[in-house]
């Protein structure tokens, strides 16, 4: 039976720290979902289309991963999907509480479940999608940090508003 893994979260935008995990965890996997969230309790700057077309694009080169994006519950979609294996990146210490209860949580509503929790390399540490958000629309350079699709379309929503 093929290990398969979610990875799920908003990814408002996909950044190169999301990407290394993905990367890392298909090394571990036979199959990872990267589940991108609906999210109604964040107003994303992207679309769950456009984030969902992002991350196939960034990810495009990894042949076990494939891209979905879902609302409700990560736990149903788990559910739907007959995963038992979570993955979650974890940059700081101060990351781990809110990952921590989130695990419990998740667990307590779908037994069974279990939480893998990854860190980045140290150059994808401080990254974070608000804070390349943030600089984009100030109009600072962050290529460094994002795929060059993404900050292509960082650089056309800057243009728009």
């Amino acid at each position: 039976m093929p290990r398969r893994a979610l990875y799920p979260g908003t990814f408002d935008p996909i950044t190169n720290g999301h990407r290394d995990l993905v990367r890392r965890a298909a090394g571990i996997f036979d199959q990872v979902l990267v589940a991108i969230a609906a999210n109604p309790s964040k107003t994303p700057m992207f679309t769950l289309d456009q984030r969902v077309d992002m991350a196939r694009r960034v990810l495009a080169d990894i042949p076990n991963v494939e891209v979905a994006g879902y609302a409700g519950l990560t736990v149903d979609f788990m559910r739907q999907h007959e995963l038992k294996v979570v993955v979650r990146g974890l940059r700081a210490v101060s990351d781990f509480e809110f990952e921590f209860q989130l695990a419990n949580m998740q667990r307590h509503l779908l037994k069974n479940i279990e939480t893998v929790f990854l860190t980045p390399q140290e150059q994808f540490t401080f990254i974070s999608s608000t804070l390349i958000r943030e600089i984009a629309v100030f109009g600072g350079n962050v290529s460094e940090f994002v795929d060059p699709h993404v900050a292509e379309e960082l650089r056309k929503k800057k243009r728009v508003s």
